[in-house]
């Protein structure tokens, strides 16, 4: 009896690991982030995603908080942890505060907004599928502004990026991001295109909040070449470059991948810029986004 439960204690610890891992791998944080987000050893960290750690209470609250998500959110299988809070609190509401929830929920999310997102386009994915050169192109092709949404988020908290993780943590700067997707959508009715950080889908909320109000596109190519362009670019973020090992690197970014990709396949359209040039990929992006009806047409039409 002693041995199954010591078999069972180390499905637990590696099921654990691996959900450990999963979440990183979501947030694109090296180990050594996670560390120091955390207050815990990178020691300790790499024993428990390799199933070997004494995990303690305390322990998993600080990786949880600095993964910007509940311990009952690493714990739990349910595969949508806001969707499950969000349960809970209806759950509360007599019949007309549900009644008014709906009301609330459908304005802010529903369809009614639905022409004005189709002309801010967001390009989501990984650093090095093109999307701050496409993303310019596209812009100028429409006759609409060009952002970057890293940029927006240091304007919001007027500091740089770096900063903004080191004094706030992931959970501030996602409310930063928050802000700043909000101005954004406000500030361009008549259309824009955004680039968007590779990690936004893995904040599921934040990802709601971006496909309720803009028209992502998810721009894909092949990890052989999303290295290629990084390394180029000469910026390995989010890739763990620390012991020197390219090959690290790439099972960094492979891992990354697998673990984003049906985060990114919700987009709303699909362009694959593997063995594609930039003209070829603009061309594919321009017939996968709406076209842009010139505002003046859409008064006359809806009159």
């Amino acid at each position: 009896m002693q041995l199954m439960t010591d078999t069972d204690a180390k499905a637990t610890l590696a099921e654990l690991g691996a959900r450990v891992r999963a979440w990183r791998a979501r947030r694109g944080m090296t180990r050594k982030q996670l560390a120091h987000d955390s207050g815990l050893s990178e020691r300790f960290l790499a024993d428990v995603e390799s199933g070997k750690g004494n995990v303690s209470i305390n322990s998993l609250e600080a990786t949880a908080r600095a993964l910007n998500i509940t311990i009952l959110e690493l714990l739990q299988d349910a595969p949508r942890p806001a969707l499950a809070r969000l349960h809970h609190l209806l759950g509360r509401l007599d019949e007309a505060q549900l009644e008014q929830a709906y009301a609330l929920l459908a304005g802010a999310f529903g369809l009614g907004d639905a022409q004005g997102r189709e002309r801010r386009i967001a390009l989501i994915g990984l650093r090095g599928a093109g999307k701050s050169t496409l993303g310019a192109q596209l812009a100028a092709q429409r006759g609409v502004p060009f952002v970057e949404l890293d940029r927006e988020i240091e304007r919001e908290a007027g500091t740089s990026m770096n900063e903004i993780l080191l004094l706030h943590g992931q959970a501030g700067y996602r409310r930063y991001e928050r802000r700043a997707l909000f101005r954004i959508a406000e500030d361009h009715e008549g259309g824009v295109v955004m680039t968007t950080g590779g990690s936004i889908v893995s904040e599921r909320e934040t990802f709601d909040l971006l496909q309720s109000r803009f028209y992502c596109v998810w721009l894909k190519a092949s990890p052989e070449e999303h290295m290629s362009r990084v390394v180029a670019q000469g910026d390995m973020r989010p890739f763990d470059t620390t012991r020197g090992a390219t090959s690290e690197a790439m099972e960094d970014l492979r891992r990354i991948l697998v673990s984003r990709e049906p985060l990114y396949a919700r987009a709303d359209a699909v362009v694959d810029t593997a063995a594609r040039s930039v003209k070829q990929s603009l061309k594919d992006l321009e017939r996968a986004v709406p076209v842009l009806v010139p505002r003046s047409k859409e008064t006359t039409h809806a009159a």
